[in-house]
């Protein structure tokens, strides 16, 4: 056969398999009524399993954070056909014209993706919805979960979940438009822990919105993963102890297991019920408590930056102790024309002088301190070295820097060395005199209510502390995270801490002592009053402690704001209490 033979015969047989070809689809498209209803009657979906959520529980198991089915309502534009607007958005609650907006905007993003019509529908409200949406093609529900908190408690140390901005949308890739996020608390800082990891299914639906199956057997399919537990060192009881003693004041209550680290309650007043910051009310929820003169929002426990005022005395002591400044005989006189005081005996030990909390003692130690003859030639130097050394023993107190707590938005209080005095009023223009106020723990001297209770913890253990924690373990209550087993020890020889201790014995528990109130029983424990000193109004007042003297369990510091000085607090005025003032229903009236 010759070449042009050959080419008819090549010609013939692709024409005659496009033949075949158009005549099948044909029959398949035009004539084949089977064909034709099952490609109309199913479609593939892409349905995001979201994973559980990791709950919260307190020492003891008891849970303190979890779950609540809830369900978004999706639809599909492609797959929409022409229904009764008004019927539906009467079905789902929704006023018709924001279900018109909602549509259109649902329709620009992506005729193919599916789109969030309305958001976290409780699951009894979508059981009443979901027996009509066969009614309704290309709506369909997809189901996640909510946060529940059964104690209603310890709002700022839990935090919460709002939806992702698009900030973190376009920095991280797991999130995507609709997902939330923790915001505060354990909910923001364990986030990677607690979301677990989404999973995707793909399946075909007909057109009654009913599941036909999975997609090529869910070869394409991944697992949801849920969400890490966490299990915290917070006491329940004691934590809705604290937060039931704060009403009407503000200020905080921070306690620690001394011998741990451990967070045993974190309290800020006035605080907020959880509750109120989940579901579709959380967005009005949060503008009244934005917007509430008390700021209920703010976490007064790790963020309010006081003057620590007469607490400081005690790492005076110790400072001075340790540098040989003076002995543990050491007095001086109660000389109220270089500092004011309050009336009582002079302080001729260093545990008198912690028991009284005398200012002028603690005035004439700092100037010892401070000024010890380092540079001969000019008072200004010599102030300068000694403030230097005494800054690097107060900051091994953990004091001065943000503490290395797993939550957020931590201040850090200020410690003022030579550099900060050199900024503020020139460089050798400052000396002892300028800077006294110091001495007392007044003036630029700062801390926060954790560093507080930290200090206590110190005192407790006699030197040492393992860096404050709420989480003991993620996953298994028994496994301890090992990052909080690393012991920090101050810059002090150990035994000054006898001194100290019986010092604090005799506050709560020795005439002349300033925490009386403080005494118990059977526990013997040791105290320190003090006043933080409010520029704008009543002063605050502060106390720290730990119990028993041997063997501490508890270490805790507590700052009341207006009420006075730290061992004859008043009580504030009731204006102060939240739930008197704010205007939000409870969820009960959600």
């Amino acid at each position: 056969m010759n070449f042009d033979s050959r080419k008819y015969v090549l010609i013939a047989a692709v024409l005659f398999i496009t033949v075949v070809f158009i005549l099948r689809l044909f029959w398949i498209q035009v004539v084949d009524d089977q064909w034709k209803a099952s490609a109309a009657n199913m479609a593939e979906r892409k349905v995001t399993d979201y994973p559980a959520r990791g709950f919260i529980y307190d020492r003891n198991g008891a849970l303190m954070v979890a779950n609540t089915p809830v369900y978004d309502l999706m639809m599909v534009p492609r797959e929409v056909e022409a229904f009764d607007t008004v019927a539906f958005a009467t079905l789902i609650g929704v006023p018709l014209t924001d279900l018109r907006i909602r549509i259109k905007e649902a329709r620009s993003y992506s005729m193919f993706k599916p789109s969030v019509i309305e958001k976290q529908i409780p699951a009894g409200q979508f059981s009443s919805i979901s027996v009509h949406l066969h009614k309704y093609a290309g709506f369909y529900g997809q189901s996640r979960t909510l946060r529940t908190y059964p104690p209603r408690t310890a709002a700022h140390l839990l935090g919460y979940l709002s939806e992702v901005d698009a900030r973190k949308v376009a920095q991280d890739p797991y999130y995507k438009a609709g997902d939330v996020i923790g915001i505060g608390g354990l909910e923001q800082y364990y986030e990677p822990e607690l979301r677990g990891r989404r999973g995707v299914r793909y399946v075909l639906v007909d057109v009654h919105n009913n599941i036909k199956g999975s997609f090529k057997e869910g070869r394409y399919d991944t697992l949801a993963v849920e969400g890490e537990d966490l299990y915290t060192g917070i006491d329940l009881r004691m934590q809705q102890l604290g937060e039931q003693l704060m009403r009407n004041k503000k200020g905080s209550i921070v306690a620690l297991d001394p011998k741990t680290g451990e967070v045993l309650c974190l309290v800020s007043s006035p605080t907020y019920d959880p509750e109120l910051l989940v579901g579709r009310v959380r967005n009005t929820n949060y503008r009244v408590l934005q917007n509430d003169p008390i700021k209920p929002l703010f976490d007064r426990a790790l963020q309010a930056q006081y003057p620590p005022g007469s607490i400081f005395k005690i790492v005076q002591s110790l400072i001075a102790l340790d540098e040989g400044v003076i002995t543990t005989g050491t007095g001086f006189a109660c000389n109220k024309n270089l500092v004011g005081c309050h009336n009582h005996p002079n302080a001729s030990t260093i545990e008198e002088a912690i028991q009284y909390s005398c200012n002028p003692y603690f005035y004439n130690v700092f100037d010892r301190i401070v000024e010890r003859k380092l540079d001969k030639k000019s008072r200004f130097r010599d102030a300068a070295l000694g403030l230097g050394e005494w800054e690097k023993r107060v900051r091994t107190f953990g004091l001065g820097a943000k503490p290395n707590l797993d939550l957020p938005s931590l201040k850090g209080g200020n410690i003022p060395g030579p550099s900060y005095y050199d900024r503020k009023y020139g460089k050798e223009r400052w000396a002892f005199s300028t800077i006294y106020s110091a001495s007392i723990g007044q003036g630029e001297v700062l801390t926060v209510p954790i560093q507080m209770a930290n200090l206590a913890a110190i005192f407790a253990n006699k030197g040492w502390y393992y860096d404050p924690h709420v989480v003991r373990a993620i996953g298994e209550p028994d496994s301890v995270q090992a990052k909080y087993r690393e012991k920090h020890v101050v810059d002090i020889a150990p035994h000054w801490f006898d001194n100290i201790q019986e010092g604090m014995r005799r506050v709560v528990n020795e005439p002349h002592g300033t925490a009386k109130s403080a005494r118990m029983k059977d526990i013997v424990v040791c105290g320190k009053t003090g006043t933080a000193e409010n520029p704008h109004g009543e002063d605050h007042a502060v106390f720290v402690c730990f119990a028993p003297m041997e063997d501490p369990k508890i270490a805790m510091a507590v700052y009341v704001e207006n009420s006075g000085a730290g061992g004859v607090g008043r009580r504030p005025s009731p204006a102060c209490s939240w739930s008197n003032t704010s205007p939000i229903p409870s969820s009960d009236q959600r």
